[in-house]
């Protein structure tokens, strides 16, 4: 009977996103969610019901959910406060702070261009 079974190493194939990190790092800020959130704390810490109100549309899950993962890549601390109840607030980091004007400039260049993006959208539509 043949060996079905695969060898493993501790060989580490590189994989085509080590030899550039762009496509890891748009995964990780090009998430809507994220961008918004580390755009707020780029304007200074803030507790969980500041950022869930500061975002419209967020549910409390996502922003969670986006929360745990900038905290997990180094981009947000989270600093628990020994308050009566525990008060939790959210900062960007030294690594995040480096990328919060290019956040911002496009979060306004969103802004700015909506309405533009919008017509574009409705003219190409209305020529089908």
């Amino acid at each position: 009977m043949a060996q079905r079974n695969t060898v493993v190493t501790d060989q580490v194939i590189p994989s085509p996103d080590d030899e550039c990190p762009l496509p890891e790092v748009l995964r990780l800020i090009g998430d809507k969610w994220c961008i918004q959130i580390l755009v707020e704390l780029g304007e200074g810490p803030r507790r969980f019901t500041q950022l869930e109100r500061a975002i419209a549309g967020v549910s409390r899950r996502m922003l969670t959910l986006n929360l745990r993962n900038l905290e997990r890549n180094g981009l947000v601390s989270r600093t628990v406060h020994p308050t009566a109840p525990p008060s939790v607030e959210y900062a960007i980091t030294p690594l995040a702070a480096q990328i919060h004007d290019p956040l911002e400039a496009l979060a306004d260049w969103a802004r700015h261009a909506a309405p533009d993006l919008l017509a574009a959208r409705r003219a190409y539509d209305d020529r089908a």
